[in-house]
This record gives C-alpha cells, structure tokens and sequence, in this order.
C-alpha cells in the first residue's frame, strides 16, 4: 500500500479458496470523510491500483499479478467483509469550543457541554483529549500559558460534570496551528478555541 499516511483508508482483505492456490482479496470502502483515497497492491510480479470505494482486487503469492480491479459494490463489501464491519472502533468525536476574553466560552459553545458529556457517557469514554490554542495577539509566553489555562478551563468544567479526570489528557499549543492562519498580532477569534476529541 502506498500513499495512505494523509487519509484514513478502510480497506479490507480476506483470504479465498481459488482452485488449489489461496488469494486474498483486497476492497476499499469511502472513507467516511468522503477524502479521496489509493490503495496500491503490489507484489514481485506486478501492481493494481485501487481509487474507487468498493472497488477490489485479488492477489494470490508474490509470483502472480493481481488481478484486475473489479468494481463489486457496497452490498457485495458488507456482506463479505461482515465480520470485520462488526468490530470497526468507533470514530473520535472531534468538538470546538470558543472563547470570549481568556478562559471564557461563547454562550454558543457553552451550549455544547451537554452533548459532549453524553457523547463521553455514551461512549464510556476513558480517552478524551482537550487542546488549548490561541489567536496570535501577545507573546509566545503569554498565548502559551493561556492555551493552557484554556484547556485547564475545560477539563474542569468536564470534571464537574462527572467525567473522570484521569480520561482526559490536556494539551496546548499556544498560537502554533490555527484553524486561520493570520499575521502574527492578529485578533482571530476561530483560533481562540478548544478542541475536545472524544475516543
């Protein structure tokens, strides 16, 4: 497989009697992002290339060219690939949530503790991250500290809902990776955010 480092694929394979010689068939579902994805299948004898979800090849030892891709459609994947389906983790849940002045959330994203603690609860979640930023108004040291205080804000707000403060693993990162990227000095209040990711 090749160029899968950017997007998250969800390829499957399984091994199937053909004659006396065993091959594995290899199929690729939409990523649920809907980013475009390639799973490249190579071998000794030769290469395929697979870029349309549901589409599919086989390959038997490394002495045979995989076969030619086939297109076998999201019906014939599910029920081939059931088993594998089943037991899928789920995806992270991914939150913003703004700030007015320093350690104070909007009231809009105030309003979104309530789904993310049920989201924790539901999940029974022991893996919750929360990451601090900031715009790039101030010193490094300063937005540093505030994204920290901001994240710190949100952990205890999580806290005095009930979620266990071991789950949750807080970072900041200060005015390093905004969500806008601006000048430095430059108010941005998209970038004075928390970001809340619920396994």
């Amino acid at each position: 497989m090749s160029r899968m480092a950017r997007f998250t694929l969800l390829f499957f394979l399984i091994a199937l009697a053909s004659g006396c010689a065993k091959k594995t068939l290899v199929a690729m579902a939409p990523d649920p992002d809907g980013k475009p994805g390639i799973i490249t299948v190579l071998n000794e004898a030769g290469s395929v290339t697979i870029e349309t979800p549901y589409q599919a090849t086989k390959i038997g030892d490394a002495k045979d060219q995989p076969d030619a891709p086939v297109q076998l459609g999201k019906e014939a994947v599910e029920k081939i690939f059931k088993e594998a389906l089943s037991v899928q983790p789920q995806r992270p849940l991914h939150y913003l949530l703004y700030f007015k002045g320093e350690t104070t959330l909007t009231s809009d994203s105030a309003k979104l503790l309530p789904d993310i603690i049920a989201t924790i609860r539901k999940r029974n979640s022991n893996d919750i991250s929360v990451v601090g930023h900031t715009d790039t108004l101030g010193s490094k040291e300063f937005n540093t500290t505030l994204s920290h205080d901001r994240a710190k804000a949100v952990k205890a707000l999580l806290v005095g809902q009930g979620v266990e403060e071991n789950s949750i693993r807080t970072t900041s990162h200060g005015k390093e990776n905004p969500l806008i990227p601006t000048g430095d000095n430059v108010y941005e209040p998209k970038n004075r955010r928390v970001e809340v990711v619920v396994k």
